[in-house]
């Protein structure tokens, strides 16, 4: 896999022009989704991590939230899938107009995804994304 948004140096992540077009349209989510709230987050050479609430919801599918809510209809757009295929869209988008072309494919073609159930859980994961950087190395998608 081929390292799209950067690289890492002596544990830091360093941005490349797309690396910055990823992580500048994760950081304007919450803008254009009031309804998601942005946790820890981490773009790598060729992927990223990201934990996000979708407040009001009761999908807590990535998300994390300290009261459960009531069980009602929910708006597909208000999925997290929904929200993952937003943001790879328009970053895929923008990155193609820079260079013109849309070959080679910016991510890979699914995400993997995670409950977070409690603040335990949350803890390990946002300590695992502020540490990726570090142990890229040892990355499976490294190669």
């Amino acid at each position: 896999m081929r390292h799209k948004f950067g690289v890492v140096f002596n544990g830091h992540i360093i941005l490349n022009h797309y690396g910055v077009v990823a992580k500048r349209n994760w950081l304007n989510t919450e803008n254009i989704r009031p309804n998601v709230k942005l946790g820890s987050f981490v773009i790598m050479p060729n992927h990223m991590h990201a934990v996000f609430q979708i407040l009001g919801s009761s999908n807590t599918v990535g998300a994390y939230r300290d009261t459960p809510l009531p069980r009602k209809f929910e708006s597909p757009s208000n999925s997290v899938g929904a929200i993952v295929r937003g943001y790879k869209s328009t970053v895929t988008k923008q990155i193609n107009q820079i260079r013109r072309n849309s070959e080679p494919k910016i991510w890979q073609r699914n995400y993997h995804e995670h409950i977070i159930r409690d603040q335990r859980s949350l803890n390990k994961i946002t300590e695992y994304i502020e540490k990726n950087p570090q142990l890229w190395e040892k990355d499976i998608y490294y190669g």
